[in-house]
């Protein structure tokens, strides 16, 4: 400890001087009270019931005074004269600068300048600019660090931390950033802007935003050529590290592509603080008409515009800034009616209801289509179940439709897959008809059982007179195994047979001699008659 306090004699933390590098290496020159108030805003709150408002800033910025007086021993800061009120000014030394790159995680060459002489005439302009940081970030304050402190000072901070965020961290801000028209970065040369503060906080929807302070001591018409020297920047173009043409700001900070037909260039903010003679009612009606072509958009069918390369102009006050904050509706942007918020002013609203509107068309007609496809398909479904049941077969023995299981069954097959049975039958039908077929086809001696041979699909119909066989004629025609039927004219019902028979013994031929002559053949060589009854029956 004894170490801590002969480096350190004014007893300052490291915590306290970090808040003091972060504040003073964005903001270049501030009062202790402002950085209080960003770095360490639970103090505010912590020391609010002292009698004296004097007394309540002594106590508030004791910690970061002592900081300050430790940081001025290392060479790190140093008095910059004082402001109107009597308030001390501080800003960094080179070598703080160098400290504070590291705790904002800024190359050195970004930091600026040390603001040295910058309180000789008062800081007027330095102290609105860091006000109006305050009150774009919006601090809250710790509510960890308040855990021990009495109930009405932890619910005042509470309703601090309630209220509407701000925007970024102290480390999303740069102030008095050179913008050269002609030059580099470094060594910016003549026709040039230098902005204000140049805010840079993607997580919280403003990827870039420049802002420029008056203090209502400049006219309409200066603060014209001011955004003019803006557009000079915005349209400049320098060789990136790939070898391709790109718009110099572009080099230096990333932002988003613009949609086709809809690139703006980046929003610039004007706050006013009206401390000066202009009125900013009046101011600002005039510079709008002097800006109209740098801001100017183009009407679309929707009614949104298009703002194609344009620059997006926003006037506040700095005190409606101070008690709304970025989320309040206090934010005018030229050639819109009616206040907004910082990113309604900043965006492009109509042009997103307009898009909403479009997707929605869009998804609309996307269902609508694809509900008629699947009304068609559906209908083609129908369509095809319809012919299909047109084509589904009926049996002919009860009239009843097929199953879809049975008329597979009888659809045509592969080669070698056996053939089904009775393919005109519902299956009810062809159990009947198989066990009817087995109970009238018993084996007899010589013959084969009914699973030795194919059985006939339909019962046979006689070829002479078309009557259909009788179970006995049926059965005594039926070839036995893989050898020719028994009977002699097969094809013939049993009356049609015996008449035949009969004919023949009419004529003279018995058949006991006609099978005689049948197996003897080709032994007996034929005997020729000379009777014409002979030459006839050949």
């Amino acid at each position: 400890m004894a170490g801590k306090r002969k480096n350190n004699p004014a007893g300052s933390t490291n915590t306290y001087r970090g808040d003091v590098l972060r504040v003073l290496g964005a903001l270049k020159v501030a009062t202790t009270d402002q950085i209080q108030r960003i770095g360490a805003p639970h103090l505010t709150f912590r020391h609010a019931d002292k009698e004296t408002p004097s007394k309540r800033k002594q106590a508030r910025t004791a910690s970061h005074t002592a900081a300050l007086s430790d940081m001025r021993g290392h060479g790190l800061s140093e008095n910059g004269g004082s402001t109107g009120t009597g308030d001390a000014l501080r800003n960094l030394t080179p070598k703080g600068l160098l400290a504070a790159s590291y705790e904002l995680n800024r190359p050195v060459t970004e930091m600026g300048s040390t603001a040295r002489g910058a309180g000789s005439s008062g800081a007027s302009h330095p102290m609105a600019v860091n006000e109006t940081v305050i009150a774009m970030l919006r601090p809250k304050p710790n509510m960890a660090r308040l855990v021990k402190d009495l109930p009405h000072v932890q619910a005042a901070a509470q309703a601090a931390v309630d209220s509407p965020d701000g925007i970024g961290t102290i480390a999303s801000y740069w102030t008095e950033v050179p913008l050269p028209a002609t030059g580099t970065w470094n060594a910016p040369g003549k026709g040039g802007a230098q902005a204000d503060i140049v805010l840079t906080a993607p997580q919280d929807g403003v990827p870039l935003l420049f802002i420029e302070v008056d203090n209502c001591h400049e006219t309409a018409e200066e603060l014209a050529d001011k955004l003019e020297k803006y557009a000079r920047f915005f349209k400049r173009k320098v060789k990136d590290t790939d070898g391709k043409e790109r718009p110099m700001w572009r080099t230096r900070w990333t932002v988003p592509e613009g949609r086709y037909g809809d690139a703006p260039h980046p929003p610039v903010l004007l706050v006013f603080n009206r401390i000066g003679e202009r009125n900013p009612n009046l101011t600002v009606p005039r510079l709008q008409e002097l800006t109209r072509h740098l801001w100017q958009g183009e009407r679309q069918r929707g009614g949104h515009h298009l703002y194609d390369r344009k620059i997006p102009i926003i006037a506040v006050g700095l005190n409606q800034l101070r008690e709304h904050g970025p989320a309040g509706p206090v934010f005018a942007r030229f050639g819109r009616s009616g206040p907004q918020t910082l990113l309604e002013a900043i965006g492009n609203p109509r042009r997103e209801a307009a898009d909403a509107r479009e997707h929605e068309k869009a998804k609309a007609r996307a269902a609508a289509y694809q509900a008629e496809l699947r009304r068609a398909a559906q209908e083609q479904a129908a369509k095809q179940a319809a012919e299909r049941e047109a084509r589904r077969p009926v049996c002919t023995g009860c009239g009843a439709k097929f199953t879809d299981a049975r008329w597979a069954a009888v659809q045509p097959k592969d080669w070698g897959a056996t053939k089904d049975s009775h393919p005109q039958l519902c299956d009810t039908c062809k159990r009947a008809a198989v066990a009817a077929a087995q109970e009238g086809q018993e084996p007899v001696r010589g013959e084969a059982a009914p699973d030795d041979f194919w059985e006939e699909p339909q019962r046979p119909v006689c070829t002479w007179c078309g009557a259909a066989f009788t179970d006995e004629r049926w059965k005594a025609t039926k070839r036995v195994g893989w050898s020719a039927s028994p009977a002699k004219n097969p094809s013939l019902c049993g009356d049609c047979d015996q008449r035949f028979e009969d004919l023949d013994r009419a004529w003279g031929v018995s058949p006991r001699r006609e099978e005689r002559d049948q197996e003897q053949g080709q032994a007996v060589p034929e005997q020729k008659t000379t009777g014409w009854l002979s030459r006839l029956r050949r």
